[in-house]
């Protein structure tokens, strides 16, 4: 499988990314954000986390206009799986592939630690692994991570499944770290094959590090 990672000035998570699926045994480049192509023979492009352009204006607000997001796009397009984490989810956000927007946590502050997330479909290449209602442990690490769209939007994204992940305590009982509509943590396009959440899946791939829950989220894209 071959993987591309994409970079923005102020991207702090590509090497962690880089690193998670080359643990899992596949092909990895790092794509330049001035990049007008993607590598040929991708199989997934990556959005990573980070603080692209310094978080100016909005998170997400100026990668959207970098040249590599438009070749995202048309990959998107054909059908072309897309993974945002946490900047990333921000990005393909601002970038209308996917819906609803980001605004700041509901108590203003920068939020970093484990948090445990429920899986609400895992009919999706991405989750495939997980079984629906299953609790995973995974950092996150955000100041703009208050999903929010508005009613109609959201009995859409509830209607088609597009929810993928809710914020959870360890039974399973809604715990909401920044004000998400709904606790939502994690969705996909109509289409299934673009998803963003602001949790680190690529954070938790060893126990040393408190989690490898990470691994059966990204292993999904794996053929």
């Amino acid at each position: 499988m071959n993987v591309a990672v994409l970079r923005f000035p102020g991207t702090n998570c590509e090497f962690d990314t880089h690193y998670a699926f080359k643990r899992l045994g596949q092909e990895v480049t790092l794509v330049w954000h001035e990049e007008t192509t993607l590598p040929e023979n991708t199989d997934l492009v990556v959005v990573p986390g980070g603080f692209s352009y310094g978080d100016y204006l909005r998170s997400g607000a100026i990668a959207r206009f970098s040249p590599v997001m438009k070749a995202v796009a048309a990959y998107a397009k054909r059908g072309g799986y897309v993974l945002g984490i946490c900047n990333g989810f921000q990005i393909l956000l601002e970038s209308h592939l996917l819906p609803g927007a980001m605004k700041r946590n509901e108590n203003l502050h920068f939020v970093s630690k484990h948090h445990y997330l429920k899986v609400e479909n895992s009919d999706n290449r991405f989750l495939r692994k997980c079984q629906k209602g299953e609790r995973l442990n995974i950092p996150i690490a955000h100041a703009e991570g208050n999903y929010f769209i508005d009613d109609e939007g959201l009995a859409r994204l509830w209607d088609n499944g597009q929810v993928l992940l809710t914020y959870c305590d360890e039974a399973g009982r809604p715990a909401n770290p920044n004000g998400s509509v709904d606790a939502i943590a994690g969705i996909c396009n109509e289409g299934r094959n673009v998803f963003g959440l602001m949790p680190h899946p690529e954070r938790a791939m060893e126990e040393i590090l408190g989690s490898r829950d990470g691994v059966k989220m990204l292993e999904g894209f794996l053929d």
